[in-house]
């Protein structure tokens, strides 16, 4: 990405004495879009990151338990049959898995909650057929290092670090959400018009595309 130079200039930015905070701040990334209609050609995307951000919280429809994982089993699904129930459900966790032998039970169940927030199980990343402890594993790493990339108007946000973590570990992350942004946009870069970065708590500052 050409715009590295930039990129650090504004996380100096950012950094300021003034930003300072008690907490890790995250950093996030807004990619604002021109001559795009989200509506007609929404993007639905997920980027693997080269550094983890956080560890999500993630949940599995599995037909057993299993311990590397929060599990709800086909015999706990009727307890989600109070609105109550599913919305803190929705809420309590960032990423939801499903077996491919449940994944009807589930559309049925949860999908009315789950569809809305964006967190139905995909088969881009969380539909498994095997459920060996190897197959929990490799998903939970790759689902804590990738982000979702949702277009819902001419905008995209998405946390790519938090403050604790290095400028360039921050922008190799930026670096690969953007690329692969630009890939799937019908007009490439030229459907973009400017990037902008903030930490939780700041303003953010601008980066115009050249």
């Amino acid at each position: 990405m050409e715009h590295e130079e930039d990129l650090k200039k504004a996380l100096q930015e950012l950094r300021k004495e003034e930003n300072k905070r008690k907490f890790n701040q995250t950093a996030d990334l807004i990619i604002n879009l021109q001559k795009y209609d989200s509506k007609k050609n929404p993007i639905n995307l997920f980027v693997s990151m080269p550094h983890k951000i956080k560890e999500k919280k993630i949940c599995g429809f599995l037909e057993v338990k299993n311990d590397n994982i929060e599990t709800i089993t086909k015999n706990d699904f009727k307890k989600y049959s109070d609105k109550k129930e599913l919305k803190k459900l929705v809420k309590k966790f960032d990423f939801f898995i499903s077996q491919a032998s449940l994944m009807a039970n589930v559309a049925t169940v949860f999908g009315k909650v789950l569809g809305p927030a964006g967190k139905m199980p995909s088969p881009q990343l969380g539909i498994l057929i095997n459920t060996s402890e190897k197959d929990i594993k490799e998903v939970k790493e790759k689902i804590n290092n990738s982000a979702k990339i949702r277009t819902k108007e001419a905008s995209v946000k998405l946390a790519v670090g938090k403050e604790d973590m290095k400028d360039e570990e921050i922008i190799e992350n930026i670096s690969q959400v953007y690329n692969s942004l630009v890939k799937v946009l019908q007009r490439g870069k030229d459907n973009i018009k400017n990037i902008e970065l903030k930490f939780t708590m700041t303003k953010p500052v601008k980066i115009k595309i050249r």
